[in-house]
């Protein structure tokens, strides 16, 4: 017997694709169950606290909401939240946070808002404005307090392609770095990602020489989206040098198939939300799924990039043209203890605890919407360092 879940949550791509039926279903507040988990082995997580942060929060004249990255400096102390919302309620920003991880619990709060800027130091409009359009996805931060990374999704309506970004502290705008073109979207039909499914991803090796972009799903010519009962296509996660800005390397990642069928035809979907990386070869990888009527799936897993073949020359990912990267399973997050499943897509790692191990911290996309929440939780990681 499975544990009952709260009302039935959306997440953004759903939101956007999904039908009008499942968009009604979830405005019923229905409850559903959680998904069964898979027995795939000893989960490498344990949890240590979550922190839920009142729905509609408001910092600084900004609502805080939609957070999709997250990231910690261990040599200063400084975190931050990057919120998703393109403009539309407030400008593009990120959030500084106070974040104390102990052995028994977690405790957040926010701290300052900080407003993303455009090369003129303007603040990034919204869509109907014109002008550029962001989707902020990812950030992490460079050492030293020399500002951080973070990836827009792109506007696939406004044909603005997917970016990776340089800023300083305060916001303002350093660089764009160079985008291979098999990433931007495509003119000719059937190639290049696809609309809301792409820089969802970044990662920085220890060194924080190499950075790496992480597609929320394959390409159109690499393969579908995941189904049920089917795995997805290849997704492509690229390496970027930080010194030159250029693409540098590039291996395949394969998703998970969607758990379980949904209770609505088409309102289900699976893709990586977030990657982080263990050492300067291993890397975490988030996946994400959402069923209609049923739930969320929430599952890590830990690939070696030295494993997967370099695929960023190739135009079109088939079998036997490239290898993909193996991958090992790390936790299920049905399998925690957490209170709630929601739209996790943020993932960092915190402090180490007295014993030296690390912590691993999430969170949750609400969507600024009322049924979900803003979800923060705190592991110590088990895994072999």
């Amino acid at each position: 017997m499975h544990p009952i879940a709260p009302p039935v949550f959306l997440t953004r791509r759903a939101l956007l694709r999904g039908t009008a039926a499942a968009c009604a279903l979830a405005a019923t507040g229905c409850v559903t169950r959680r998904v069964p988990t898979a027995p795939q082995g000893a989960s490498q997580l344990r949890l240590l606290g979550e922190k839920i942060l009142p729905h509609g929060l408001q910092v600084q004249g900004t609502t805080v909401g939609g957070l999709s990255g997250l990231d910690h400096d261990p040599a200063t102390g400084l975190w931050v939240a990057l919120s998703d919302d393109r403009s539309e309620r407030q400008p593009a920003r990120c959030y500084t946070l106070r974040v104390d991880v102990r052995t028994d619990r977690l405790d957040v709060d926010v701290l300052e808002a900080i407003t993303l800027r455009q090369a003129a130091g303007t603040p990034f409009p919204r869509r109907q404005a014109g002008g550029e359009v962001v989707d902020p996805e990812a950030i992490r931060l460079l050492p030293g307090r020399g500002g951080f990374l973070w990836t827009s999704e792109g506007d696939y309506p406004a044909n603005q392609s997917p970016t990776l970004k340089q800023a300083r502290l305060d916001g303002s705008h350093v660089r764009d770095f160079e985008v291979p073109a098999a990433l931007q979207f495509a003119q000719r039909p059937g190639t290049g990602p696809r609309a809301n499914l792409t820089f969802e991803g970044l990662a920085l090796t220890p060194d924080a020489r190499t950075a790496w972009v992480g597609m929320e799903a394959a390409l159109q010519q690499d393969g579908p989206e995941p189904g049920v009962g089917r795995p997805g296509g290849p997704c492509r996660f690229t390496a970027f040098d930080v010194a030159s800005g250029r693409a540098v390397r590039q291996v395949a990642y394969l998703p998970d198939a969607i758990p379980q069928a949904p209770v609505l035809p088409g309102a289900a979907d699976n893709g990586v939300s977030e990657i982080l990386m263990i050492d300067a070869s291993r890397m975490l990888v988030l996946e994400r799924a959402f069923m209609a009527g049923v739930g969320l799936s929430l599952r890590i897993y830990e690939i070696d990039i030295r494993d997967g073949s370099d695929t960023l020359a190739l135009p079109r990912l088939e079998p036997g043209n490239h290898r993909p990267c193996p991958k090992r399973f790390v936790a299920d997050f049905a399998q925690l203890g957490l209170s709630r499943l929601d739209n996790t897509e943020g993932m960092c790692w915190g402090p180490r605890l007295p014993g030296g191990r690390r912590t691993l911290v999430v969170v949750s996309d609400d969507n600024f919407r009322s049924q979900q929440v803003t979800q923060f939780a705190a592991f110590e990681y088990l895994g072999q360092e």
